[in-house]
């Protein structure tokens, strides 16, 4: 029976299909004054605008944050339990979510026993590779892990089955790992140089240790080795017996009396590693870090030569390679071994790691390997590792959030982040970046731009709609979008130079270079091209080198920029000295904290699985002190008020009068330099963007001593507007006599260098050389080079 045909041209439109918008209505979170948007469905929507202007405000912790915590409360209340807890975004109205799959720049964590293979899918994969395939055969695919120890257990088991019944049973358990014995799968062992810990002519009476925090009238350090009654105090240590040093370096814990107060003995060794090595060397003040650096050395185990894999791991092999061999070629080299294998019985395994394999080169990472530890990878780096298991995803109608892709990547490089981006929408999804650079924003469908300005002047959207509407709108962003820093006419004559000679670190190629002094020299080249291999490898910080990597800032929700870059201490002594009292009654983490809230400002209620409440404390309105601490003024305010004041505010406030604080001033001098003039002094540091975060750190590296600074990317996170202000900051650094060393992509600072140094011309061991040594102008005149053909595009030339 045939159907008739249709007479209708057309069908009616499904009321599924209403819902092509995601809808935001009265956003307030952070500094958003009531944002009210609607982002199109299905489209690449770019969100831009100065550094602090509330981008990740609205996407990351309102958009991104529901959708997240929308999904968690599909689970049960006992799945809910393991779960992190999410507040509900301060938002009136947020409708039209789809799952969101958030690719953010945090960086991957730094456990030494975290490796790119591990952060990805790629070495679980590998590992039943090889215990399917390599010869000799050794085990399942624990055997090949470095993070599983071998282990052997053997003991009684009783079994109740009922009482006539019960009986024990031996038992013996065996699994075998591939993790080495001696390094315990870290692939480096640390040695203590005692050198360090003490002066062995010296007597423990006569002040033999040199340990930071260590003094003589101490129960818990100096007087217990002193006392103890295990060794003599008044002999010098080098004339300690056999028996006495093993006491005083490597003794077991041992009770011991001293002045009839109970204490534990414990040789220096244990004790200096309890104490100082099982911290997290980045959260260590300064003068104890500089200790742990000199007293500890780091050499590569020799048992398994820095693999970090037992012999066993290491002798199974296939067509010559093992393990350790395949996680430590560059992942270009080992997709093409991976794609040489044809095995039927792995054959869904092989497909699959060719695809996470293949994704690695085609995101422009295929220049590392599997083995390198992941805390060594930048941040741009971590995001596009985050990013290889979406690329083959099959899912559409998702939410894809990008926090700057092109971070970390060269001009030449941004067309394939783009590439991707586009990729990802036309399968369906939507695409939403926080992003600066021209290059991305111009391949968007729609614009949010926010601003106008940054924290408490910023928070409204100033424009919405397209690239062309952006352009001619008259905004921050849109005046700056076409900006081009002009080729110098005349560049710095170098005063010295800093020879490079023999360069290996990493992917460098016996590299020889003379790093001109003096002025301002920007390192560059494509990503993995080896620019940090060769600053940060060749250049030694210490004495002289003051280097701003592009490693977080730590902090949490106590610290704020006053507490961050040291600005409380003459501010709390100011405030002291003027009242008569002690300077920790003005620290709202010390005794002047208020009771109720200790000093935090709010109320934190659990709840369980339900996310926690946080209310204002009703005894200190949030004000973070004890009410009698803030009846003290200096200049005529109290401390809770000089907190809530801006930097440029504060700049004023401590610059002269009766308030006039030197010290102090000097501190938001650096903060007004870096473009921070609008931080407020008590913000907490987790309400920091990432590129004020970064610009928090720059202000309080001014302070350090130091003739030459070396800088890793310091536009991250930077809108067009603020770079000008940077080039102004190192134009006056190196006016003041200070040498300036960048490894940069961003075409303004290229063209604004004295000198540049080209680094590729590829990636990995395609990289490591100099392709590139001269001015800008020189660059742009030969075009040799992809930098050199980029910023002749840039400038126009």
């Amino acid at each position: 029976m045939s159907m008739a045909p249709r007479t209708d041209t057309q069908s009616p439109a499904h009321v599924a299909d209403r819902h092509d918008l995601i809808r935001v209505h009265g956003a307030r979170v952070n500094n958003l004054q009531d944002v009210s948007i609607e982002i199109p469905k299905r489209r690449l929507t770019v969100f831009t605008g100065v550094s602090g202007s509330g981008k990740s405000s609205l996407v990351f912790h309102t958009i991104a944050a529901e959708s997240q915590r929308l999904i968690n409360e599909t689970y049960s209340a006992f799945v809910q339990g393991f779960m992190p807890t999410l507040a509900r975004p301060e938002v009136d109205v947020l409708d039209g979510l789809t799952t969101a799959i958030i690719v953010d720049q945090q960086r991957l964590g730094a456990d030494p026993r975290s490796t790119v293979g591990t952060a990805t899918d790629a070495n679980a994969m590998l590992r039943i590779l090889f215990s399917r395939l390599g010869q000799p055969h050794i085990g399942s695919p624990h055997a090949f892990a470095f993070n599983v120890p071998t282990v052997r257990a053997s003991g009684a088991l009783t079994v109740d089955r009922g009482a006539a019944k019960t009986r024990a049973v031996k038992k013996t358990f065996t699994r075998t790992g591939g993790m080495c014995t001696r390094c315990e799968g870290r692939g480096t062992v640390s040695d203590i140089d005692l050198t360090q810990l003490y002066d062995d002519s010296k007597s423990i009476a006569e002040g033999a240790f040199t340990i930071p925090g260590w003094k003589s009238d101490s129960f818990w350090t100096v007087r217990v080795y002193a006392e103890s009654g295990l060794l003599d105090p008044h002999k010098p240590i080098r004339k300690f017996t056999k028996r006495e040093m093993q006491d005083f370096l490597y003794r077991e814990p041992t009770k011991v009396k001293v002045e009839g107060v109970n204490l534990t003995y414990e040789g220096l060794i244990p004790k200096i590693q309890k104490s100082f090595l099982s911290k997290d060397k980045e959260a260590l003040q300064p003068h104890i870090r500089a200790f742990v650096e000199r007293a500890v050395t780091f050499t590569t185990c020799p048992v398994c030569d820095g693999t970090r894999l037992s012999e066993a791991a290491r002798s199974s092999r296939i067509d010559g390679i093992n393990i350790a061999d395949a996680c430590a070629m560059q992942i270009s080299d080992l997709a093409g071994w991976v794609r040489g294998r044809d095995e039927p019985t792995v054959a869904p395994l092989l497909t699959a790691l060719r695809g996470t394999l293949d994704s690695f080169v085609e995101i422009g990472l295929g220049y590392l390997s599997l083995d390198r530890p992941s805390g060594t990878l930048s941040g741009g780096e971590a995001q596009r590792v985050k990013m290889i298991r979406h690329l083959g995803s099959s899912l559409t109608d998702t939410t894809y959030v990008f926090d700057e892709p092109t971070a970390g990547l060269h001009p030449h490089d941004i067309q394939r982040m783009n590439d991707l981006l586009l990729r990802l929408r036309d399968k369906g999804n939507t695409v939403l970046v926080v992003e600066h650079k021209p290059q991305t924003i111009a391949i968007a469908d729609h614009v949010v731009d926010l601003g106008p300005g940054a924290g408490t002047a910023g928070g409204t959207v100033c424009f919405e709609g397209t690239v062309e509407g952006l352009r001619a709108g008259g905004t921050v962003t849109g005046r700056h979008l076409g900006d081009r820093t002009a080729l110098k006419e005349t560049v710095r004559k170098p005063t010295g130079k800093l020879p490079v000679r023999g360069a290996t670190t990493h992917n460098l190629q016996d590299v020889d270079v003379d790093i001109p002094l003096g002025v301002l020299a920007v390192v560059t080249g494509v990503a993995g091209s080896g620019k940090s291999s060769l600053v940060h490898g060749s250049i030694p910080a210490g004495s002289g080198v003051v280097s701003v990597d592009q490693g977080a800032i730590k902090g949490s929700r106590r610290s704020n920029p006053a507490t961050y870059t040291g600005l409380l201490e003459p501010i709390r002594k100011a405030f002291a000295k003027a009242n008569g009292v002690k300077p920790g009654l003005f620290s709202a983490n010390s005794e002047g904290a208020c009771p109720h809230c200790n000093g935090a400002g709010v109320i934190y209620t659990d709840l369980a699985m339900m996310a926690g409440v946080a209310t204002t404390c009703e005894e200190c309105e949030g004000k973070r002190f004890e009410a009698s601490v803030l009846d003290h003024h200096f200049g005529g305010r109290d401390i809770s008020e000089v907190l809530a004041m801006s930097v440029a505010q504060a700049e004023e406030f401590f610059g002269d009068g009766e308030a006039r604080t030197p010290a102090a001033h000097r501190i938001l001098g650096r903060l007004a330099d870096v473009g921070l003039g609008y931080l407020h002094l008590g913000q907490p540091l987790t309400t920091l963007s990432g590129g004020e975060r970064q610009r928090l750190k720059l202000a309080t590296h001014m302070a350090e001593k130091g003739g030459i600074y070396v800088l890793d990317e310091p536009t991250a996170g930077l809108h067009l507007a603020d770079v000008e202000q940077l080039l102004g900051l190192l134009d006056r650094l190196v006016d003041s006599g200070k040498s300036v060393i960048v490894v940069e992509h961003h075409p303004a600072v290229m063209a604004h260098a004295d000198w540049i140094i080209d680094l590729g011309p590829g990636a990995g061991h395609d990289g490591g050389r100099i392709v590139f040594e001269g001015t800008p102008t020189d660059l742009v005149t030969t075009r040799s080079t992809l930098t050199g053909e980029h910023l002749a595009a840039y400038v126009g030339a």
